[in-house]
């Protein structure tokens, strides 16, 4: 969705009730500091209200140098940048997790209210990770190398990855297993 004031992508929703009825807007980052500025009486948004807290958000937020210096950032293993994450919302690997950990731990905060995770794991989490990231890495090289035409380097590679998912489709052996 569009900002209503500008062409950019609207970032802030929000959904005011007036004696006239509901009214909805759908703002960008800078355009949201604005209307959020005039929300109170004497420019001052009023500190308890939801306005006031978004309008202090915004006074304290990150500026656009600093977003598009992040945004540079991208993770080694499967390539995702910080402003395709911010475009999408969702993460490419489990190891952007790392590679994006000072901007992603307030926002894991923020949302979950802790920037861990607390509970259980699966029993053989570790492995299949480290397998996981494997064949990303390997998809993305066999992609750069289908682009450069280099066959003979795709197809050993379109090889590696047919091996990785196979052993990931075997059940593992167990001691319990040999009876």
């Amino acid at each position: 969705m569009k900002c209503q004031q500008c062409s950019r992508p609207a970032t802030f929703h929000i959904t005011e009730l007036t004696d006239e009825g509901i009214l909805e807007l759908h703002l960008c980052q800078e355009h949201a500091a604005e209307y959020l500025m005039q929300a109170g009486p004497g420019n001052s948004p009023p500190k308890s209200s939801m306005a006031g807290a978004l309008a202090q958000h915004l006074q304290v937020s990150q500026t656009g140098e600093e977003l598009a210096r992040l945004d540079e950032n991208a993770c080694p293993v499967c390539g995702i940048t910080f402003y395709e994450f911010r475009q999408h919302g969702r993460l490419g690997c489990p190891h952007d997790y790392v590679a994006f950990a000072e901007q992603l731990e307030p926002l894991l905060v923020s949302i979950h209210g802790e920037s861990h995770h607390i509970g259980k794991h699966p029993k053989h989490h570790a492995g299949a990770t480290e397998d996981q990231a494997t064949l990303i890495r390997l998809r993305r090289e066999l992609q750069d190398a289908v682009a450069r035409e280099a066959y003979e380097e795709a197809s050993e590679l379109r090889d590696k990855i047919r091996e990785l998912e196979e052993a990931g489709r075997r059940p593992e052996k167990t001691g319990e297993d040999e009876l």
